[in-house]
């Protein structure tokens, strides 16, 4: 057995999918999902458009989020059993209108990076749907990644393919001005911090910081989310393979940066703050590997 398994605690009831992929033990960062990189892509590099917030766009975006992602959050609902649980709630939400009112609580006038497990194909679109987030949203995405077959999806939720090192100093240049005019416009951010899909995995992985020093540079606060997975039971043994588990979405509270602090010391705690709760989220007493990887 896998000895990240092996060690692994959760709470009373918390469901553990069966083990079927053989899972690294020591390289988190692993890619296992294996796309066949058949479609054309403009090059990734210094001249690419990683900024674009023409009113073609938007509203190109607008209809994308109204007539794809809205769809493909029902369909979700129906193979996997789709349901969002907000942070001590007891009852599960099929409709995301309710996590959209909890949040107005909260001071996110400044947008939020919304930070997951990556855990499954259309994890993205189950967090995204369960806050019924708008079409101002960007997601920096593994650029290959837009030569398959999810390439108009990942376009039309708002991904943005980040620039490979090769690409010199002047593409990430541009990638990150990019975002700070994002910023400025109040966009939200998403971002998996584990970086590569793992499907059905249960253990949380340790967070690349992009994510945090991201959220300390533009003082916006990260809004963590647990997928978590249940059997799959009942009518929907009908739309989904039986090994394939279905999935919730559990919310918890915005965590926000203190500015005040040292950048590195306050990303760390923002590292660490965010996994820990994932993990609480998530169920995970005790959790088999680090917030933070031996190698950055």
């Amino acid at each position: 057995m896998n000895k990240r398994y092996q060690d692994l605690k959760v709470a009373e009831g918390i469901y553990i999918p069966p083990v079927t992929t053989n899972y690294p033990e020591d390289e988190p960062y692993v890619g296992l999902y294996q796309p066949v990189y058949d479609r054309d892509f403009p090059a990734v590099d210094a001249n690419y458009p990683y900024f674009d917030d023409s009113f073609h766009n938007r509203w190109r975006m607008f209809w994308s989020y109204a007539f794809i992602l809205r769809p493909l959050g029902w369909m979700l609902r129906l193979k996997y059993g789709l349901r969002w649980q907000i942070e001590g709630e007891k009852g599960w939400r099929r409709s995301s209108c309710g996590v959209r009112r909890w949040l107005r609580q909260f001071d996110l006038s400044r947008g939020a990076i919304t930070v997951a497990n990556h855990c499954y194909r259309h994890d993205c679109a189950s967090v995204l749907t369960s806050i019924h987030a708008s079409h101002h949203t960007r997601i920096p995405m593994f650029a290959p990644n837009f030569r398959t077959k999810d390439q108009l999806f990942l376009c039309r939720v708002g991904g943005i393919p980040i620039p490979a090192a090769e690409e010199g100093l002047s593409a990430m240049k541009a990638f990150n001005s990019a975002f700070d005019q994002y910023n400025e416009r109040g966009y939200w951010f998403h971002i998996f911090p584990e970086a590569k899909r793992w499907d059905w995995y249960k253990p949380l992985r340790p967070f690349q910081k992009g994510a945090f020093t991201m959220a300390y540079k533009y003082n916006k606060p990260i809004l963590p989310f647990a997928i978590t997975y249940r059997p799959r039971t009942g009518i929907f043994r009908w739309f989904g393979p039986a090994n394939e588990p279905l999935t919730q979405v559990i919310i918890g509270k915005p965590i926000y940066p203190d500015t005040t602090q040292p950048r590195a010391v306050e990303t760390e705690r923002l590292r660490e703050l965010t996994h820990e709760t994932i993990c609480r989220l998530a169920g995970i007493t005790n959790n088999t590997w680090p917030a933070k990887p031996d190698k950055e």
